[in-house]
């Protein structure tokens, strides 16, 4: 199973952009172009209070100077553990472009109105879902699931609108660390990482594969 990386294929300071959000871009739009599979997704890193971890793919929605957005149920396993201990790491595992990007940092929840406004431009089905599902909680079976559901639509037929549920929202991972990996020959990586410093400020480093 194991895999050679490519030799010709590198990363080095001089290639990097100015700041983590320009880095960031290129390589999204760099696997978007490729025809990667659902280029937006990552891979959630989660503990709970006591230290134990979960994991999960979700979608990225946005990113801007200030972090990385995804939405979720805040009663879920990953809205819970956020709640007791608001720490994330991000993977975004971009195999076949041999590219990685690691994310940590601290969690926030979006403002309401950005919630909202998310919520709005969200299929109808997506939207009666997030009002049907009590997210990582245990149900009897599947038929349970689909009544849940048919009696949202019955509360919000065809036509009316469906608002963003109370107990849903965004969340923000404002980044600590922004590593940029590229695969090389001989497991000798490029592993290029963004550190937050001291107010704004943001240092590279290179990080031994």
């Amino acid at each position: 199973m194991r895999h050679e990386y490519a030799a010709d294929l590198g990363l080095s300071e001089t290639d990097l952009a100015a700041d983590w959000p320009t880095q960031f871009g290129r390589w999204l739009a760099d696997a978007v172009a490729a025809g990667l599979p659902e280029p937006n997704a990552m891979v959630l890193g989660t503990a709970d209070a006591a230290g134990r971890p979960s994991g999960r793919t979700v979608l990225l929605k946005e990113y801007d100077p200030q972090g990385f957005v995804f939405f979720t149920n805040h009663g879920s396993r990953k809205g819970t553990e956020l709640a007791d201990n608001p720490w994330a790491s991000l993977v975004f595992p971009w195999f076949p472009m041999q590219r990685q990007v690691v994310v940590t940092g601290r969690v926030a929840h979006v403002g309401r109105g950005e919630t909202e406004a998310y919520f709005a431009s969200r299929p109808r089905g997506s939207q009666l879902g997030a009002w049907a599902s009590t997210q990582s909680a245990v149900v009897p079976d599947r038929a349970a699931l689909e009544e849940a559901y048919r009696e949202v639509a019955e509360r919000f037929p065809a036509g009316t609108p469906v608002p963003a549920p109370p107990h849903w929202g965004g969340f923000r991972v404002h980044p600590q660390t922004v590593e940029f990996w590229q695969g090389r020959a001989g497991r000798l990586h490029d592993r290029l990482r963004f550190r937050r410093a001291e107010g704004d400020d943001w240092v590279v480093e290179r990080l031994a594969p």
